[in-house]
């Protein structure tokens, strides 16, 4: 009679133990950037006449803002309109004048220039100025640091956890970006400028004194490390 052979059982591996931990940084720092939204008016009984008149405005206030080179980093038009604005009770068809309207978006990258820039701007003939409203740039460092900080805590926060329980860490399983954010900016500190009527101003007024508002950046991580075996001795 044939023996048969005797099957070992098969030792399956455990899992390393594993800590999850999140980690997270905020960090305070100055504006690099402003944004001014500058919104040139006309009016005129004749459609030709505010369309002229709003294309003096818009001329005027691109040579201001050009005159300051490279203090400015970016100059956009956002829309042009000529509205007719109709007589209240009157049949269709029938204007009483016409409206026109320009939006410049400009972006300022030399703060020292800015509360000069907005009193000269809101000095201009029906012109309103909205801003500045204080940022940083996109692909600025600072969000780059506060990723890095939260990592860091990610990891001491785990590293504290192993050694409560008498183990190390072993491994990095993952680590997954909860994404910056930026806190702080939701209600931008713009300074409001009425739609000044500067129609024989003498001399322009005294710059204004702007003080930037500070920036308020999060990150936060999620991590997940092995661990040795924990020992409860």
């Amino acid at each position: 009679m044939t023996r048969q052979p005797v099957r070992q059982p098969v030792r399956q591996s455990v899992p390393p133990p594993v800590i999850s931990v999140r980690g997270e940084a905020v960090l305070e720092a100055d504006p690099e950037i402003a944004h001014l939204s500058v919104h040139v008016h006309s009016k005129d009984d004749d459609r030709r006449k505010a369309l002229d008149r709003l294309t003096a405005g818009n001329r005027r206030c691109l040579e201001l803002i050009r005159s300051y080179g490279d203090a400015i980093e970016k100059l956009e038009t956002g829309a042009l309109t000529i509205t007719p604005v109709l007589r209240s009770g009157r049949r269709e068809g029938d204007v009483h004048h016409y409206r026109g309207a320009v939006w410049i978006k400009v972006t300022v990258q030399d703060l020292s220039i800015l509360g000069e820039l907005v009193t000269r701007l809101g000095g201009l003939e029906r012109t309103r100025v909205d801003g500045p409203y204080w940022a940083l740039r996109h692909d600025s460092e600072v969000y780059a640091e506060a990723a890095r900080r939260a990592v860091h805590q990610a990891v001491r926060r785990a590293r504290g956890y192993a050694e409560a329980l008498g183990c190390e860490l072993t491994g990095l399983v993952e680590l997954a970006d909860e994404g910056l954010g930026s806190r702080g900016v939701e209600v931008p500190r713009a300074v409001p400028m009425a739609a000044y009527e500067a129609v024989g101003a003498a001399a322009e007024p005294a710059p204004l004194d702007l003080e930037p508002q500070t920036q308020t950046v999060s990150a936060a991580v999620e991590a997940k490390f092995t661990v040795s075996m924990p020992s409860f001795d």
